[in-house]
């Protein structure tokens, strides 16, 4: 006896329930790690005209000087040592790095004037200084 029997269809779904779930958990991740990643050094900086940097360099040193006169190379806390040992490593790995300095409006002159000097003589052949834009009425 033969038996006239269907042959079964294969299925071929794809079951995005789980797919979804991973979708929401790097969400969530990525909601509560972003913010974290735009933090930076609160720094009050004087305003002047001036012209742009310019932003086309693979690589700009930005030292920032805060309030209470502490150091930060590109928005990370440095001492006054290690800050000089990481720019003379840079600028004799590539000597044409731009060198900008964010001073604090309310951070005592001098210690701009010691920052200057310091990255001076760490190498650098100029040091820029970074402000703000007015704004305008």
């Amino acid at each position: 006896m033969r038996t006239r029997g269907r042959r079964r269809k294969l299925m071929s779904e794809i079951n995005v329930v789980p797919y979804i779930d991973v979708m929401l958990v790097l969400l969530v991740i990525f909601m509560i790690t972003a913010p974290l990643l735009t933090q930076g050094v609160k720094v009050d900086l004087p305003k002047a005209q001036a012209k742009a940097v310019d932003a086309r360099r693979s690589e700009t040193l930005v030292v920032t000087v805060d309030r209470g006169g502490q150091y930060f190379l590109d928005d990370r806390r440095v001492s006054a040592e290690d800050l000089g040992r990481t720019v003379a490593a840079t600028l004799a790995r590539a000597p044409a790095t731009p060198v900008l300095v964010r001073g604090d409006r309310h951070v005592d002159y001098g210690e701009v004037v010691r920052l200057m000097t310091l990255l001076q003589d760490a190498g650098a052949p100029s040091v820029g200084l970074l402000t703000e834009p007015p704004r305008t009425k």
